[in-house]
């Protein structure tokens, strides 16, 4: 199964036509969004071309190809106009033998992880950051940002394809950030 993982969209219409068209480029069979998708929260400058409104169409234009999880940004108002599924605190998929648990990252996260077994993943967004961590004889993955990234990292996401994930920017090109950390998961 193929993947994009996202995070992070905060109602910015621009990004979000951006990370569509990467898609339908990479032509995944399911968009992973990891919460905060319409509001830009009380911490963050407004990001370009906010418009929740059309986050709300573009997003609903595709609802049967998106799984959600909740973010620290998200409510049941958000749920009342988005047509999938967005108030869950996480999701369980697997790569293989491995359990990739998928939050926010707002409760679960590093220094507070969920259960999880030696070899799992730990993917969630929250801190606008990409990460690839070894903890605990666990990973921590992060997608980083898609319209508000931080510590001079790129507008982008997450593609996972048989076992592999790839960093990529919102232009479709693969990136290595600083901090990342050179590993197989």
């Amino acid at each position: 199964m193929k993947i994009m993982i996202a995070s992070d969209i905060h109602g910015s219409a621009y990004y979000c036509r951006q990370l569509l068209e990467q898609y339908r480029k990479e032509k995944p069979d399911k968009l992973l969004l990891l919460g905060d998708i319409l509001y830009h929260g009380p911490r963050n400058d407004l990001p370009r071309e906010y418009d929740p409104k059309q986050v709300i169409s573009m997003l609903n234009g595709i609802k049967e190809e998106i799984l959600c999880v909740r973010g620290n940004c998200d409510t049941e108002v958000d749920q009342m106009v988005l047509e999938f599924p967005i108030l869950a605190d996480y999701a369980i998929l697997y790569t293989g033998t491995r359990m990739i648990y998928a939050t926010h990252g707002h409760v679960y996260h590093m220094e507070n992880p969920p259960m999880m077994k030696r070899g799992d993943i730990l993917l969630h967004g929250h801190t606008h950051v990409p990460a690839k961590q070894e903890f605990d004889g666990k990973y921590y993955l992060n997608p980083g940002s898609v319209s508000i990234p931080k510590e001079e990292s790129p507008h982008g996401y997450l593609m996972l394809e048989e076992g592999d994930f790839t960093w990529k920017t919102l232009e479709g090109k693969e990136y290595n950030y600083a901090g990342s950390k050179e590993f197989d998961i």
